[in-house]
Formats: structure tokens, C-alpha cells, sequence
């Protein structure tokens, strides 16, 4: 088990070391929160989510299937487009998009979790 931390040295997803067998298969991936801690109640985090995989699906030969955005977890079916590595997509998605839900969380002035990821 992996635990992304960002610049901030804040955890925020916790996320299994994903090994890519067979680089044209199509896989379910799923990241929880560090703690099942509810970070996707808020639109806001959602969004960032959203966008980060639009994002890998334009820049970075992304193929989204399904996605299912819970609370505390997300749910993706994916694959990579010919020529790259979907390992270097999960890893990039993952890095980017804990920096920025940490980012949002510690800039939102009514933001309660502050503390948690303070702790973390």
C-alpha cells in the first residue's frame, strides 16, 4: 500500500501499487481516502476529480469507461490509449488530484477538515 503525500507533506488518498499486466487490458481501479475520511461530499472536490480525468483523457491517452465518485473512495473502469502507460496515467491522476482536493480543503475558509489533514 502506497500513501500519496503532496508538496504540503499532507496524506489525503491512500491507493494500492496497481501492476499493469497487459498494457492494452482494460482495469477497475479504486482509490480510498486515508481514514475513509468523507473528502467527496463537497461538489467542489468532486469537480476535482472530474476534471483531472478529463484532463488525463485530452493529455494523457486516457480511456474513461465508467467512473463512480462515492464519499470516502472512487471507482474507475480504464485503460490507456495506444502508445502509453497507464501506469504513469494512474500515477500522475493520483499525484495531481490529491495535491489539489489537499489544496482546496486548506484554502476553503469554511472547510472543517482542516484539522484532519493537519493531523495526517
Amino acid at each position: 500500500i502506497v500513501t500519496l503525500r503532496s508538496n504540503l507533506n499532507h496524506k489525503i488518498i491512500l491507493s494500492r501499487a496497481y501492476k499493469i499486466h497487459n498494457k492494452d487490458g482494460i482495469y477497475f481501479i479504486s482509490f480510498p481516502t486515508v481514514g475513509r475520511i468523507d473528502v467527496f461530499t463537497k461538489a467542489e472536490c468532486k469537480d476535482i476529480v472530474v476534471d483531472s480525468l478529463r484532463y488525463c483523457q485530452k493529455a494523457k491517452g486516457l480511456v474513461l469507461y465508467a467512473r463512480c465518485i462515492m464519499t470516502n473512495h472512487f471507482h474507475f473502469i480504464i485503460s490507456a490509449k495506444e502508445g502509453y502507460d497507464l501506469t504513469c496515467i494512474i500515477r500522475d491522476m493520483k499525484k495531481y488530484t490529491s495535491e489539489q482536493l489537499i489544496k482546496a480543503i486548506l484554502e476553503n475558509p469554511k472547510e472543517g477538515r482542516k484539522e484532519w489533514i493537519n493531523r495526517k
